[in-house]
């Protein structure tokens, strides 16, 4: 990275400056530094300069006489599209070194960093679909991994989960059992699996969401598509088992339409845990 993209006689915050003027609509000083997260005085001075070299108009706002309202100039556009093309091709060059998959990796990195650190009343819509080639094993990676870090389980969880992964990746039988993974932006972000217990019991597994997906509906959006399949398939009841320490878990169960029909300790995970069973008659 350096000062001026491909070393024009621009810096990379004017570039940024002229980037956000070619989205067609003028706009006020106010709102590019607002966007743009400038300092106002600077931005004026940047301005400034753009005004004298007839990369941008100025002219009165209709709604508000004090503000004054930006445009890029046809100088302006001609002077932005070769550094576009340069910001371009300087990317590609970066991504021609590396394989396929490996770009998928870097893209999958880059939009894990926007998740978590942008705001999360924009981030994109929730979906469920089934899980592609070499999911399954992210389920376990990312649970096991969570429930580590959250409540100290130790090794035996993650074998638990490899187990009911195998069980359920060799011998479903998709009429009465199915797996969902939430997506988001191309992401997972939770998911959710049902089980044949008997011919007229399903239980839920692998129920979990991202830390910081959590209270925006998605635990709730898959347990009422675990419900809606369970009914389709002829189940009469469907369960599902958790910790008492879950407190979000027990909320969810509430909140989903479950009841609570018992509990027992166990030793589990390398922690005395009570088991509680929760079921919702269909």
């Amino acid at each position: 990275m350096h000062e001026r993209l491909q070393k024009s006689p621009f810096s990379l915050t004017e570039v940024r400056v002229l980037h956000e003027l070619t989205r067609g609509r003028a706009q006020t000083a106010a709102a590019l530094a607002r966007n743009l997260g400038l300092d106002s005085g600077y931005l004026s001075r940047l301005l400034t300069s753009f005004e004298r070299r007839a990369l941008i108009t100025r002219r009165p706002s209709e709604s508000d006489a004090r503000q004054s309202l930006i445009a890029l100039t046809d100088q302006g556009h001609a002077a932005y599209e070769p550094l576009d093309a340069a910001a371009i091709e300087e990317v590609l060059a970066v991504l021609e070194r590396l394989q396929a998959s490996s770009q998928d990796q870097l893209i999958g990195a880059m939009k894990l960093v926007e998740r978590l650190l942008g705001d999360r009343s924009q981030r994109g819509t929730v979906t469920l679909r089934a899980p592609r080639p070499g999911e399954y094993g992210w389920l376990v990676h990312r649970q096991a991994a969570i429930f580590a870090d959250e409540h100290n389980w130790d090794q035996a969880f993650e074998g638990l989960l490899a187990r009911v992964i195998a069980d359920f990746t060799q011998h479903h039988d998709p009429l009465r059992e199915t797996c969902w993974v939430a997506e988001q932006d191309g992401m997972i972000v939770g998911s959710a699996l049902v089980m044949s217990v008997s011919t007229t019991i399903a239980r839920i597994r692998l129920l979990y969401i991202e830390p910081d997906m959590r209270r925006m509906g998605i635990g709730t959006q898959l347990v009422e598509e675990c419900v809606r399949f369970a009914q389709r398939a002829g189940y009469t009841k469907l369960t599902l088992s958790i910790a008492t320490a879950l407190e979000a878990s027990r909320q969810l169960c509430e909140r989903t339409g479950f009841v609570y029909a018992g509990g027992a300790p166990e030793i589990r995970f390398g922690h005395d845990l009570t088991i509680e069973r929760w079921e919702r008659d269909l």
